[in-house]
């Protein structure tokens, strides 16, 4: 996985950071991913993705703290 598919949104205000991650997600063609990196743990955001992408998407941590967190997402 190259920087390409990193989505780094640690420098995005906070209420773009959602709508931003959800259009990445959505450009994804089926077996595609990138890497979401955060500052802090996107829990709240896997949630959400559970109510609104259900069954559509895999959700695995890459690295977990403490200052940094990066999740692959995953379009199945």
């Amino acid at each position: 996985m190259n920087k390409e598919n990193e989505l780094d949104v640690r420098s995005i205000a906070p209420v773009k950071k959602h709508p931003t991650i959800f259009e990445w997600f959505d450009k994804l063609l089926s077996g595609e991913s990138f890497i979401l990196v955060n500052d802090h743990d996107p829990k709240a955001l896997y949630y959400q993705f559970q109510a609104e992408r259900p069954g559509v998407f895999s959700w695995d941590y890459v690295e977990e703290g403490p200052e940094t967190w990066r999740v692959r997402i995953d379009r199945i």
